[in-house]
């Protein structure tokens, strides 16, 4: 009887004598993970290991850290966010926070899928004005007269990487382009700096944190399925954080629409 074999192609385990159910070693891309990696790696280090089967430069790991900081805590105005706290506002489980946070900040706006879409596009357009002026102008056709789904998404409705409801690009957004520009090994980062304002007048909309966070991704690698990946991955400890706080401190102080929340018995 032959045993079972694990396939993978980045992950490796030597099963434990004593028991076949736990591994003796493990190996991600050929490294052994508590006698190499534990002692010697970052966790961005580790997470770029684990998406893209090679080790980070350490230009791009330095880029993956600090686009990581940016992304951590989206903060309480965040809809995604403001699901976790809403979660832990009325008493639900810890999980179901993080869950919350998921299915909240997963969609088109501002979301991870629109990430994806947004490194869809830099892969199409790299840092051809034309390009993105063209394809801006096919997203906007698409709102108005295309509702037909390719699959689970209905199309997006806005420019990806932009803010549709904005009305001038946040400084902590231009800070953080600023400096992932500065720190980054590859291009698309310093272009969208130096050309952020004509994407702006494009679009008719301010660059979003998911635009950043698209161009951060394509000059680190990450194909859309991966970036779509990592942005929610590495948008949960605020959520979570959030999430913590306000299941101390119950729905009494939830910090949102306290003079409209009206509590009292049922007409019987």
């Amino acid at each position: 009887m032959t045993k079972p074999e694990i396939h993978s192609d980045f992950w490796d385990e030597d099963p434990s004598p004593e028991n076949p159910f736990t591994p003796s070693a493990c190996y991600c891309s050929g490294y052994n993970v508590y006698d190499d990696l534990l002692p010697n790696i970052s966790w961005v280090e580790y997470l770029y290991l684990m998406f893209m089967k090679e080790a980070p430069t350490k230009q791009q790991s330095t880029l993956l850290n600090a686009l990581s900081v940016a992304l951590a805590n989206p903060g309480p105005r965040d809809n995604s966010v403001q699901a976790a706290m809403s979660a832990g506002a009325g008493g639900s489980t810890l999980a179901s926070s993080l869950i919350a946070a998921i299915g909240v900040g997963a969609g088109n706006l501002g979301g991870a899928h629109e990430v994806a879409i947004a490194t869809s596009c830099w892969q199409k357009f790299g840092t051809n004005l034309l390009l993105w002026q063209s394809g801006f102008n096919d997203f906007i056709k698409q709102k108005d007269g295309n509702t037909s789904r390719a699959d689970v998404w209905l199309p997006i409705e806005h420019a990806p990487g932009f803010d549709p409801n904005g009305t001038h690009c946040a400084e902590t957004i231009i800070q953080t382009l600023n400096y992932l520009s500065d720190i980054s090994p590859n291009n698309h980062l310093a272009w969208l700096r130096e050309h952020r304002t004509d994407m702006e007048k494009m679009t008719n909309s301010p660059l979003a944190m998911s635009g950043v966070a698209a161009a951060a991704f394509v000059d680190l690698g990450f194909e859309p399925s991966q970036a779509e990946m990592l942005f929610m991955l590495l948008r949960l400890p605020g959520a979570a954080a959030h999430a913590l706080e306000q299941h101390e401190t119950g729905w009494k102080d939830f910090p949102f629409f306290s003079d409209g929340l009206q509590v009292g018995v049922p007409n019987s």
